[in-house]
């Protein structure tokens, strides 16, 4: 075996092209650290290649930032059949400061695809004999999608609800909130009941 000590290795005038290793190299081992390209080059695996990782890697792959997680910090009481916005007033996380304590929405200033989840646990101090409940997502003021529950019993005092969807944000003014809507039948009507963080609006970027 022989052995090439250089500090540098160029191809020739004239060529933009340099090759290590030919038909007879199936393996090129590199025993200690190596950079590859300068800083804002690009280097490319081309079609039918495969990069194989049997140690650890960093700095590879997307983030699921921003994320965030909001909960409610007192009961809320809509109105019988009124459709309402959702009081998630306090942040339990925040990766982007991006979730708006006030106003109950996230703004992501991140274009991507989101994945946006909302659970609603609600409660009364008397039976009713029906619940129906609509649990939707709004993106920017609108239905985006929604969860659809009816219960019917004669001694229901809670329900849960729940909503997931995947949106489509621009990074810079979309947003997305929480809205219900409760109807009842006997009874004195539900609140939301915030106890335990039972009820929890989240989200997070989809990597791409």
């Amino acid at each position: 075996m022989s052995k090439l000590e250089t500090n540098t290795i160029d191809n020739i005038s004239g060529s933009s092209t340099l090759t290590i290793g030919d038909s007879n190299a199936s393996t090129i081992s590199i025993p200690k650290n190596i950079t590859l390209g300068a800083s804002g080059t690009t280097i490319t695996v081309p079609a039918g290649a495969t990069i194989t990782n049997n140690g650890t890697q960093t700095g590879f792959g997307g983030t699921n930032t921003p994320y965030f997680q909001a909960k409610m910090s007192a009961n809320q009481t809509p109105s019988n059949n009124v459709t309402t916005k959702v009081n998630f007033n306090t942040e339990i996380l925040d990766s982007n400061n991006a979730y708006d304590t006030s106003n109950y929405r996230f703004t992501p200033q991140v274009a991507g695809k989101y994945s946006i989840y909302a659970n609603v646990f609600t409660s009364s101090n008397t039976p009713t004999n029906l619940v129906k409940s609509i649990l939707s997502i709004y993106k920017n003021g609108s239905e985006f999608t929604r969860s659809d529950s009816y219960f019917s019993n004669s001694l229901i005092d809670s329900a849960y609800f729940n909503v997931q969807g995947i949106v489509d944000l621009n990074g810079s003014t979309d947003y997305v909130e929480i809205f219900v809507n409760i109807q009842t039948g006997t009874g004195n009507g539900m609140y939301i009941y915030r106890t335990d963080n039972r009820c929890i609006f989240e989200g997070y970027k989809l990597v791409e």
